[in-house]
């Protein structure tokens, strides 16, 4: 594409985009709802229609030699398109967050003062493999109001072209601004530079995919990026376990396996163990998870106890495997194991295993990460588990979100002022 006539397209996009979130300023939660139901019921009418495209991509794929794990990433099958249509519906059924009054309160001459939410406007989001993100995105930002640009990965854009086809009929159909969904439709990488210097148009852009692509929006926008960074997740097992042995390896192995390949953000990286319980556990939690075809690799205790383990190198305490790979390692107090977590960690998600309160009180304060779980798998850092319908993202940032981002993360607020004939003295 001549570079002329690549800026001109991404310009008008973002005109587009900004008309459109205009208008969807002045919509209703009731019609954007109604949106949203239209567009669920579209998605589950055009199955075929998104199975036969999805197999381009699929073959596509397959003939690169993407990783098979990326591959299963990026398929989509009856099951996965019913999940999209469901969630779609989810978020039509949470309540409006367009027009919550986050505090009020009156002044004591009278003057009424309101925090409310509003919509950011237009939202820039980037992103790859999953098509079902697609729809994800579009129905969480048309929930709160929002219009967005999508510009997903070329692995996935027959099922991106053919996912935000039909929900730009659907919102037409429902009466909301045609524009107020739009991809970009040309993978041509020399398009993303050019769109991301238009914050003339665009409020915020969300990247959500691999290290490389975050970096790249990062350098290059003038727009604020909120970022969905890496995912190295730990697991602490603590030193007090009074009955809750089995429940450990069993969340361990969940956090690592549930997912075909290990290849999401949320998968446990890196398993920290108190010196403690070694013997009691480690061997356990090793064997279990070679059995389910994960490679261990551990420090110098790990691996003179587990004779299937390879060394691991300082590296891999910083690494992002995507993959069935497992780090332990073994430390002396719950201390050591927030310091190397908040050192070497993506502040993602981690967890603790313990039925001490205390040592429980004290990882939830010192580890500085958007989520923690207790006694449960980090695979629940999800917007669809956390009841937000989906998410457009797990931010790894402090400002202005944090953790999975559903439709009210979506939003900002104004204040509004109420007076009668009030005037400052």
């Amino acid at each position: 594409m001549i570079m002329s006539d690549a800026y001109a397209y991404v310009e008008q996009l973002g005109k587009n985009a900004r008309s459109a979130a205009t208008k969807l300023m002045r919509t209703t939660g009731q019609q954007r709802n109604q949106a949203l139901r239209v567009m669920a019921q579209s998605i589950r009418q055009s199955r075929d229609e998104l199975i036969r495209e999805n197999a381009k991509d699929i073959q596509e794929a397959e003939s690169e030699g993407l990783a098979r794990p990326l591959i299963e990433r990026l398929r989509l099958n009856e099951k996965r398109i019913e999940a999209m249509a469901s969630g779609i519906e989810s978020i039509a059924g949470q309540t409006d967050p367009v027009g919550q009054t986050i505090e009020g309160y009156n002044r004591p001459d009278g003057l009424r003062i309101e925090k409310r939410r509003v919509p950011i406007g237009v939202i820039l989001f980037f992103y790859e493999s999953r098509p079902n993100v697609t729809s994800d995105a579009a129905a969480l930002c048309l929930k709160s109001g929002n219009a967005i640009i999508l510009r997903g990965g070329k692995e996935a854009i027959h099922s991106n072209r053919a996912i935000s086809r039909i929900i730009s009929r659907s919102v037409e159909q429902a009466g909301l601004p045609p524009h107020a969904v739009q991809i970009i439709e040309n993978t041509d990488r020399a398009l993303v530079p050019l769109i991301l210097k238009l914050d003339r148009y665009i409020d915020l852009a969300i990247p959500r995919g691999g290290e490389s692509l975050i970096k790249t929006v990062v350098s290059e926008a003038t727009m604020p990026v909120l970022k969905h960074f890496t995912g190295n997740c730990h697991i602490y097992i603590d030193r007090h376990l009074e009955g809750i042995e089995q429940q450990v390896i069993k969340v361990c192995v969940n956090a690592k396996t549930s997912y075909p390949g290990g290849a999401v953000c949320n998968a446990v990286e890196h398993i920290l163990i108190h010196r403690d319980t070694v013997d009691q556990i480690l061997l356990p939690l090793c064997q279990a998870l070679h059995e389910r075809g994960v490679e261990v690799r551990g420090d110098k205790t790990v691996t003179q106890r587990f004779a299937q383990a390879k060394p691991a190198t300082e590296s891999d305490w910083d690494q992002e495997y995507l993959a069935f790979i497992v780090g332990i390692k073994i430390v002396d107090s719950v201390e050591q194991a927030i310091e190397h977590i908040n050192q070497h960690g993506s502040h993602h998600t981690d967890a603790i295993l313990s039925t001490s309160l205390t040592t429980i009180d004290a990882f939830v304060a010192g580890v500085d990460s958007a989520s923690v779980m207790i006694n449960a798998s980090t695979r629940f850092a999800d917007g669809g588990e956390y009841l937000l319908g989906a998410e457009i993202g797990i931010s790894t940032d402090k400002l202005h979100a944090r953790g999975p981002m559903g439709a009210a993360d979506l939003t900002t607020y104004k204040w509004i002022v109420t007076g009668q004939g009030h005037i400052r003295e």
